[in-house]
């Protein structure tokens, strides 16, 4: 359906196609290869970055990394591609993951059908011809029988309403809207709010640049280090040669990362023993401590080991111990925030020209014209950097707001909390399908290799649609139902509602506290996928062509 146009033959209608894609990650990517590639379909994709890269493209702060090693986070569906990429790091910086992704799309040839720095504007469902209607930034309208959002977890950035930010003189940054260029913060005081993933990973890099560098901290963060390094030749030999089984045993994990010798209780071991396979886990840095017991994150008295043994390693690594106090989490368990790794982090603080403030006991009381104020303490400040994170997992597609049958909302279906089946689909909006959408898996995954299941149990969808004379697909509203029953009855019997975090929407004024993720990890979650399929698209309705 892509191949040119024979002389004497009607052009294709450019505002009609089969299937409209929301962003160019790794999401909107493969989605565009899949459909187009493998399914002949006349694809489109719209991103809003002036490229390819989706979350990569954005997320240029100093410091950026992954923190899943790189050859886990690379996609799996073209052995060639997996031989010929070389990764220099077992952890990827932004940079190299951003080449990453431009070679894919030079590689399949996707940038013909994808339209940078254009944004999907609207989405409406036209009931009677049965497709979606999109307005995108640029001023046009198309129409597309399959409406599938790409558009991320992590992609609709989150400032506070702080007082006064608008008159603030000096240079304000987002690390989730990072500008392409080098920023060179020598001789500048720099504040920087938020102490998540990215503060995490920027602060120590700032910190070496900066006359003075003021951290702004409301919540403290279990954080460890990543353990970098270059990746020798040797292993990228071996992981290459191994790349089959390695996947295979990434789909059949819970996170969609090797395993192995996982003890099942930190309650069942003494003490000695206990503190041995902490240790070897923070040697060995990246997210081992989550391979360690899997009872971490079910049982309080088990997590509560692994939170004292990460204090303490706070404690150890901080020299002032009222700065270690104030780094130290409390009240919450281990691992139920996102996990931050980190690169001297923690010796960031015991620098002379680094000062943290504690938002607890003295919150931002305005922004003035020359920095920030705190309770009765005015920071002056050349820089304001937030890392205040995101409108995670439902912000990207409640910023759409598509409007599904009889013009209603998805703002309005969601008003209480997400409700999908599957993460896949939504009742009552036919054909829009959301990529490691809500009550998936999702951030709790592998993301590559999450992206890759949706895109193709979608592709085998649309597949079987076209196959049986069908033309539209949603899920019923009782299997709907059922399932955000089972996500929350699953996300119960763990310890995450116990944290406002951005998995709760606990990180947003007003957002509805629900855990917003399938928690009973990825392989049960293949297998649940994979049986709906296996019984006739078990809790879907189609309607024919």
């Amino acid at each position: 359906m892509n191949a040119a146009t024979p002389t004497g033959v009607d052009a294709p209608d450019p505002t009609l196609l089969d299937a409209v894609v929301i962003g160019a990650g790794f999401a909107g990517l493969y989605a565009v290869h899949n459909l187009r590639d493998k399914l002949g379909l006349r694809v489109r994709a719209y991103e809003t970055g002036t490229d390819v890269g989706g979350t990569w493209f954005w997320n240029r702060y100093p410091g950026a990394r992954c923190d899943i090693q790189s050859y886990h986070y690379s996609y799996s569906f073209s052995k060639a591609l997996q031989q010929e990429w070389r990764w220099s790091e077992h952890f990827a910086a932004q940079p190299e993951i951003l080449t990453y992704l431009n070679h894919v799309a030079d590689r399949f040839d996707l940038r013909k059908d994808i339209a940078l720095g254009t944004r999907v504007e609207s989405a409406r469902y036209d009931d009677v011809a049965g497709q979606w209607v999109i307005g995108t930034s640029a001023g046009e309208t198309v129409r597309a029988t399959y409406l599938i959002s790409g558009a991320g977890c992590l992609s609709a950035p989150h400032l506070p309403d702080f007082k006064g930010i608008k008159s603030f003189t000096g240079q304000i940054y987002m690390t989730s809207k990072w500008p392409d260029k080098d920023i060179d913060f020598s001789g500048l005081r720099v504040g920087i709010v938020g102490t998540g993933a990215s503060g995490i990973q920027a602060i120590p890099v700032i910190a070496q640049q900066a006359h003075q560098l003021t951290v702004f901290q409301r919540t403290p963060n279990y954080a460890v280090p990543i353990r970098n390094r270059p990746l020798e030749e040797a292993s990228d030999r071996d992981i290459k040669a191994q790349y089959d089984v390695i996947r295979g045993k990434s789909r059949n994990s819970f996170i969609g990362l090797p395993q192995d010798n996982t003890q099942p209780s930190a309650k069942a071991v003494d003490e000695g023993e206990r503190q041995r396979v902490y240790e070897a886990a923070y040697a060995e840095g990246g997210l081992a401590m989550f391979h360690t017991f899997s009872d971490l994150l079910l049982d309080a008295d088990s997590n509560e080991t692994a939170a004292e043994f990460v204090r303490t390693k706070i404690r150890e690594r901080v020299n002032d111990p009222e700065v270690a106090e104030l780094l130290v989490p409390k009240g919450y368990p281990w691992g139920t925030k996102r996990p931050p790794l980190e690169t001297n982090y923690y010796e960031a603080f015991n620098r002379p020209n680094v000062k943290l403030v504690d938002l607890r006991s003295a919150p931002i009381e305005e922004i003035t014209a020359t920095g920030m104020r705190t309770g009765a303490v005015h920071h002056e400040l050349d820089v304001i950097i937030f890392a205040t994170g995101f409108d995670a997992i439902t912000g990207p597609l409640l910023r759409l707001n598509p409007q599904g049958k009889n013009g209603v909302t998805l703002a309005a279906r969601w008003s209480d909390g997400p409700h999908t089946y599957l993460g896949l689909m939504v009742n009552g909006f036919p054909n829009f399908f959301t990529i490691t959408g809500p009550q998936s898996p999702s951030v709790l995954y592998n993301m590559p290799l999450a992206v890759e299941d949706h895109v193709d149990w979608i592709s085998a969808c649309i597949r079987y649609m076209r196959d049986h004379g069908q033309r539209s697909i949603e899920p019923t509203a009782e299997a709907e139902a059922d399932w955000v029953k089972l996500n929350a009855a699953i996300a119960d019997q763990t310890l995450f509602n116990q944290t406002a975090s951005w998995y709760t929407g606990g990180n947003i004024p007003g957002k509805p506290r629900v855990f917003q993720l399938f928690i009973g990890g990825a392989a049960q979650y293949r297998e649940i996928c994979a049986q709906v399929v296996a019984e006739g698209y078990k809790g879907f309705v189609f309607s024919a062509a």
